[in-house]
């Protein structure tokens, strides 16, 4: 006879808002460890991206002595566009939100253009209405980068989005200090409903590793490149040998450019932007899969691949 499986409080929390909101900073400072592609450019997250973070009974379950397991989904920020990266990017952000059971909303209450839903302009509010349209959950409305906002202007900044409504709690956050994760996480664990646990305790995420080094890569090229150049880049891995005998990992990984003119600004003069993009590469995959890892990279042409169904369905956005 099979054992009952262990209840818990668990469910699924998206993390929605505008591009570079600091959605993926927020998962990784939750789940300690750099799981997820950060750089302080917009639209670095393309794939809703799954973290599943594992709490012991807590006092602010009810007093019913549960475990809780958070199922954590990152998105890419709500946006429009017409491309078929774009049109991809936004339905994982729209399904993410009909889906979960508690909506993290994140705001840059440092962008004096998010300080209020008055002062967002017409393209971002329009991405936002259709983004909290699909969500049905509890909605908590986090002000993030509060470390960068001087304290006499946050209340005047939680009362405007307040008088907006919708909220059941708006709560001041800094995802890179990590300082008010721990309030976020209690009004999470407040609302989650109680079943059997969705993935094993072990489990940080349902990614394959192949994935985790791909968006690792794709972090680089978002940090050390230009203007425009990171937004056609994609990075597909094409062998990741696992060598036991030496305890390390062989990559060998593809990044794709739209453009012929686009090769030589990832190579770099005498090949040093790719050795660059390389090595800081080499050096988060590593601590990810905590072994040593080598890396070999190469840069490919692949005309257009952005804006066909085609094209992001080879770069493994599907």
């Amino acid at each position: 006879m099979e054992a009952e499986p262990i209840q818990a409080r668990t469910g699924l929390v998206a993390i929605l808002g505008l591009p570079n909101v600091g959605k993926s900073t927020l998962l990784n400072q939750i789940l300690g460890v750099r799981l997820v592609a950060v750089s302080p450019r917009p639209q670095t997250t393309r794939n809703r991206i799954l973290g599943v973070k594992n709490l012991p009974p807590s006092p602010q379950d009810g007093g019913d002595s549960l475990p809780v397991q958070i199922v954590f989904i990152d998105t890419p920020g709500a946006q429009q566009g017409t491309s078929a990266l774009r049109r991809y990017m936004r339905e994982e952000s729209l399904a993410a939100a009909g889906d979960c059971d508690v909506a993290l909303v994140l705001i840059d209450a440092s962008e004096r253009d998010q300080q209020a839903p008055a002062r967002m302009g017409q393209g971002e509010a329009a991405a936002m209405r259709a983004m909290l349209d699909a969500v049905k959950a509890p909605r908590l409305l986090l002000l993030n980068k509060i470390d960068q906002v001087a304290k006499t202007q946050l209340l005047p900044i939680i009362e405007a989005w307040n008088q907006a409504g919708g909220w059941e709690e708006i709560i001041p956050i800094s995802a890179s200090s990590g300082d008010g994760v721990d309030r976020v996480l209690q009004a999470v664990v407040a609302r989650l409903p109680v079943g059997p646990r969705l993935f094993p305790e072990d489990m940080v995420t349902d990614r394959a590793e192949r994935f985790l080094a791909a968006e690792l890569i794709r972090e680089q090229l978002f940090r050390q490149l230009g203007e425009e150049v990171p937004y056609a880049t994609a990075v597909t891995v094409e062998s990741f040998e696992e060598r036991a005998g030496r305890g390390d990992v062989v990559i060998g990984a593809v990044i794709h450019v739209e453009r012929e003119s686009q090769r030589p600004i990832v190579l770099g003069k005498g090949g040093r932007r790719i050795k660059e993009i390389g090595a800081r590469a080499r050096q988060a995959i590593s601590e990810l899969l905590a072994c040593p890892v080598h890396l070999r990279l190469f840069v490919r042409v692949t005309p257009g691949w952005s804006r066909e169904q085609r094209g992001i369905r080879e770069m493994g956005y599907e």
